[in-house]
C-alpha cells in the first residue's frame, strides 16, 4: 500500500550526509508552523509541551481532543509533512490512536515509553503496544519510539539500547533516546539500523557534530516556543516601561 506523505517522510530520514541530519523545528502553533515552512524546512515535528504551553495548559494536562485539534491546525497551516508529539498516546487504544492521528492530517508521531505517572512503562509491554500501533498504521505513519531512560535517571547506555532494540523488532520507523549525552550518540546509533532522534537544546553540539556523532534526526522539543515567548516577554517588558514586573514563570 502506499502512503504519499508518510513515505515522502520516511524518505528524509534516510541516504543523508552524516553532517546534514534531518532538522525538524518545534511549531507549536499555526502561525509558527507557516514561519517554519516559509524558512524552507522539508517538514516539521510538534512538541507536546510546547503545544500546550499555547493552549495554556502544563505538559501532559492537554486533553486529547484539544492536542488533536491543534495538531490538526498546524497540519493545515504548515503546508508540509507533520510528526505530532503525542506523549504516551493518551490511553486510546492503538487502532483509536492510530485513526485519530491520520484524521489531522499528521505523517507521523512521538509516543514515549513513560507512563503518565512518569514512571517508566514495562518495555516488553510498551514493545507489544507500538506492534500494535504500526500495525494498525500500516505504513500510514512514521512511528518515532521515544526512550525515556536518560529522562527518568538511567544513564547507562545499556538500558535505552535494550529498549531501543525491543522497539525497532516492533517494527517503529525510528527512535528517540531523549536527553541522551552527545557521547553516548555513537554507541546507540551503531545498536540499531533505525534513524536516531537527538533532542537539541541551546546548549547541545552543532547540529552538524550530532550528525557525524550519529544522529539523524534532531528535534527540540519546546525550546523554540521558550525563545519565542521569552522575546515576547521582553517586548511586554518594554510596552510596560520602567518599574514593571518580571513576567509569571511558564507554564
Amino acid at each position: 500500500m502506499t502512503h504519499n506523505g508518510a513515505d515522502h517522510f520516511r524518505s528524509l530520514h534516510h541516504g543523508r550526509e552524516p553532517d546534514r541530519p534531518l532538522v525538524l523545528p518545534g511549531p507549536w502553533d499555526a502561525a509558527s508552523a507557516r514561519a517554519f515552512a516559509d524558512a524552507g524546512f522539508p517538514a516539521l515535528a510538534t512538541p507536546s509541551a510546547g503545544v500546550a504551553a499555547s493552549l495554556g495548559y502544563a505538559d501532559g494536562d492537554v486533553p486529547a481532543d484539544e492536542m488533536f485539534a491543534a495538531v490538526a491546525r498546524i497540519v493545515r497551516a504548515a503546508g508540509v509533512p507533520v510528526s505530532a508529539d503525542l506523549e504516551s498516546g493518551y490511553g486510546l487504544p492503538p487502532k483509536e490512536l492510530v485513526a485519530r492521528v491520520l484524521e489531522t492530517g499528521a505523517v507521523g508521531c512521538n509516543l514515549e515509553d513513560s507512563d503518565p505517572s512518569g514512571a517508566l512503562a514495562d518495555p516488553d509491554r510498551h514493545a507489544d503496544r507500538l506492534a500494535e500501533v504500526c500495525a494498525a498504521a500500516d505504513g500510514a505513519l512514521f512511528v518515532n519510539a521515544r526512550v525515556d531512560t536518560y529522562l527518568r535517571g538511567d544513564t547507562d547506555p545499556a538500558a535505552a539500547i535494550a529498549r531501543i532494540r525491543l522497539y525497532e523488532a516492533a517494527g517503529v520507523h525510528g527512535v528517540y533516546p531523549i536527553l541522551a549525552p552527545a557521547e553516548h550518540l555513537p554507541v546507540l546509533a551503531a545498536a540499531t539500523a533505525l534513524p536516531v532522534n537527538v533532542h537539541a537544546p541551546a546548549t547541545a553540539p552543532p547540529v552538524a557534530e550530532l550528525g557525524r556523532l550519529g544522529a539523524r534526526r534532531i528535534t527540540f522539543g519546546p525550546g523554540l516556543q521558550r525563545r519565542a515567548l521569552g522575546a515576547v516577554a521582553e517586548m511586554a517588558r518594554e510596552l510596560a516601561g520602567p518599574g514593571a514586573p518580571d513576567p509569571a514563570p511558564t507554564l
